[in-house]
């Protein structure tokens, strides 16, 4: 199994797949990761050459992917917060940051659904 920045993506699926497992990596940014080392997109994790790696390597290198980016992101949120944005007030309250309905679903950030009693027949 190969490791990019202390992650291990796996051998039996193409490259350009395998590279998405990074957090901060999509397809886009995989492949233009892929033409900058020089290396075939549709070709196997476990086919690469340890030079074909370090080439991807050095190329991730270059971006703000994994840890530091989840650190960025967090800090972007907490400042927010801070300063009392609208998008800071939304966050500290659990609930839909970028306009989305609250009224019948948003459970995700709101937390689990309350149960309501029976009514009477």
């Amino acid at each position: 199994m190969a490791r990019f920045k202390g992650i291990n993506i796996p051998d039996d699926k193409r490259v350009e797949i395998s590279l998405t497992y990074i957090y901060g990596i999509g397809r886009s940014l995989s492949n233009k990761i892929l033409a900058d080392a020089n290396v075939d997109k549709n070709k196997k994790v476990k086919d690469l050459t340890t030079e074909e790696e370090a080439a991807i390597r050095e190329q991730i290198e270059k971006y703000n992917v994994e840890g530091d980016l989840r650190r960025e992101v967090s800090l972007n949120i907490k400042t927010k917060m801070e300063i009392g944005s609208y998008q800071g007030i939304r966050h500290k309250k659990g609930l839909p940051v970028r306009g989305q309905s609250t009224r019948s679903n948003a459970r995700t950030r709101k937390g689990k659904g309350k149960t309501v009693a029976n009514k009477k027949k």
